[in-house]
Parts: structure tokens; sequence; C-alpha cells
């Protein structure tokens, strides 16, 4: 068997199972965020339909501005300790934590420790505007 997918005997055209390595993420830096980086575990373009799944780490003195998005975010903490802001109130997060942002809603992310920071984040599929907002 493959190491990086998994197979089966189903339409060309229909979604097929998908095993990816950690090792094969490719990670980005978040562009408006200070120490902020993104992969994409799964999304559309490995055939999910609905959801995209990402991972975001935020290293030490990471700081992620005051924004909206045009779509809910559900986070899962995986590593770390960090403060989210969600609208006026802000609450300090570490492993096994979970959030939901609804779409709008202003939300941002600092971690103030030595340790780095990871969260999961599912998204739905499709186009999401995200603006910054003045602090």
């Amino acid at each position: 068997m493959n190491d990086s997918d998994v197979t089966d005997d189903t339409a060309p055209d229909a979604p097929r199972p998908l095993v990816r390595r950690a090792e094969q993420v490719d990670y980005e830096s978040v562009g408006a965020a200070d120490g902020m980086s993104k992969g994409v575990l799964v999304g559309p373009d490995d055939g999910a339909p609905n959801l995209a799944i990402r991972r975001f780490t935020l290293d030490p003195g990471a700081e992620v501005p005051p924004h909206t998005n045009e779509v809910e975010h559900e986070q899962y903490v995986i590593d770390g300790e960090y403060t989210v802001g969600l609208g006026e109130e802000e609450h300090v997060v570490r492993a096994g934590d979970s959030l939901f942002i609804p779409a709008g809603v202003v939300h941002w992310y600092r971690n103030e420790g030595d340790e780095e920071g990871a969260f999961l984040c599912a998204v739905p599929n499709g186009d999401d505007t995200i603006e910054l907002l003045e602090e």
C-alpha cells in the first residue's frame, strides 16, 4: 500500500480516500500575521467536497491582528497555550480546548509564551473574504 494515500474501487471522478502524512504537509506564512504559519491537511484540492482542515502554528511572540471572516471556523487546540480574542472577550486556550467562531465575529490571536502553539481549523470550502480591522 502506498504510504501517502488509500485507494478503493470508486468511480474515477468520485472523491478518493486519502491519508496524508505529517511530513507531506507544506506550510506557508500567513500574510497579515506575524509568526503564524498554515498547512492545509485536507481540502478541496484533495477531493474533499465540503470542508477544509488546516493546521496553524503560532510561534512564541506571534500576533495575528483583529479580523473577520465570511465563513465560520471550528478550531481545536493541539499544542501550547495562547490568547484568543473573540469579540470583546479574551480567552487563554491550551491543548484540548475547542472554539467555534461564527462568520463575521472579530477574532485575533497572541502567543505570549515560550512555546509554539498550534490548532486545527475546519472551514467550509469556497470563498472566504478576510477583513483586517483597525486596532
